[in-house]
């Protein structure tokens, strides 16, 4: 689904995931932590995302928002697994078959912890579950709906600027193109490890930063899509191996934050947010710019919003949805 005034790296958890932690960079104070609500859960990716508030010094509490997920299985790491398991308890028997509760030792029952800390109202909308709806914008609702109320948001997005200024996060750049008209950083996506290929995922954010989304592109875009295109295949194959061919390689429409930024996964993995109703290919992409340089100023596209979300307010009270 769509988050119109998310700023958040879709880097991070279902849908897309999660923001660097706030703060003053220090350790979050997780035993400190009063969970307030679920905001969501998901049994597929073995995810819990939590509301809850610290109390500081003053007294004054600050909202959270923390994101546990069960990490993968690491394929060198099956052998300690099984053989020290601390216990395995049965669950059922039946013939042939029989389930169990393996509790495994502590170095091995690693959970990923992402924390937006502090959290304003418009976290805590994003990660709670709610239904949502699909709008069909055309060229002239993003003009006149869409693009004004994105303009109205104050919603940051410094952490993209501290990335590409390497104030931040430089010590996991991949790749780096650093032309300020066709250039991009590569980096991995907060909901990967690195640890195993089967779930890779990775982010080209480019340099340019009046590019918001697909909308903004045209013609003139065209040595920059097919740099992070061609570039990235190639850092990716050369670091981890991976094929151009074994790659799923897209944009979101709407995206998360609106900085122009295509996302890298693995072909196998089931990416949150690879859904056709917000993936757009880059191969596609570049296509469409190669046929008409203007075909994302024209095109109808069809995106998800949330009940809660100001934008979907916004097309109701256009008579667009």
């Amino acid at each position: 689904m769509a988050e119109a005034t998310g700023a958040k790296r879709k880097r991070e958890g279902s849908e897309e995931p999660a923001e660097p932690p706030g703060g003053d960079g220090g350790s979050f104070p997780l035993a400190e932590l009063c969970v307030r609500r679920v905001l969501k859960e998901s049994a597929r990716d073995k995810a819990i995302f939590l509301h809850g508030q610290v109390s500081g010094a003053s007294g004054d509490a600050k909202d959270a928002v923390v994101i546990l997920e069960k990490t993968p299985f690491q394929e060198e790491s099956i052998s300690d697994l099984l053989k020290k398991h601390t216990k395995l308890k049965l669950q059922m028997s039946n013939d042939i078959y029989s389930t169990y509760h393996l509790y495994p030792p502590p170095q091995l029952s690693e959970i990923k912890t992402t924390v937006v800390y502090p959290a304003t109202e418009k976290h805590l909308q994003k990660y709670l579950r709610q239904d949502a709806y699909l709008i069909c914008e055309t060229g002239e609702d993003y003009k006149n709906i869409t693009l004004p109320f994105i303009q109205s948001q104050s919603f940051s997005i410094q952490w993209v600027y501290n990335i590409l200024e390497k104030k931040a996060e430089a010590d996991r750049i991949i790749h780096e193109n650093p032309d300020s008209s066709n250039g991009f950083i590569l980096i991995p996506d907060f909901k990967w490890n690195q640890k195993q290929l089967d779930d890779l995922y990775l982010i080209a954010i480019c340099h340019r930063r009046e590019i918001k989304s697909l909308r903004d592109l045209t013609a003139e875009h065209l040595p920059l899509l097919r740099n992070i295109l061609q570039e990235g295949k190639e850092a990716i194959l050369k670091r981890f191996g991976v094929a151009g061919s074994q790659l799923r390689i897209y944009l979101h429409y709407q995206p998360s934050y609106f900085h122009l930024h295509v996302h890298f996964t693995a072909l196998s993995y089931d990416a949150p947010g690879c859904s056709v109703e917000r993936a757009h290919l880059l191969s596609d992409v570049i296509d469409n710019l190669e046929l008409d340089p203007q075909y994302y100023q024209k095109r109808t596209l069809t995106f998800a919003l949330r009940a809660d979300e100001a934008l979907l307010k916004k097309f109701q009270e256009a008579g667009k949805a």
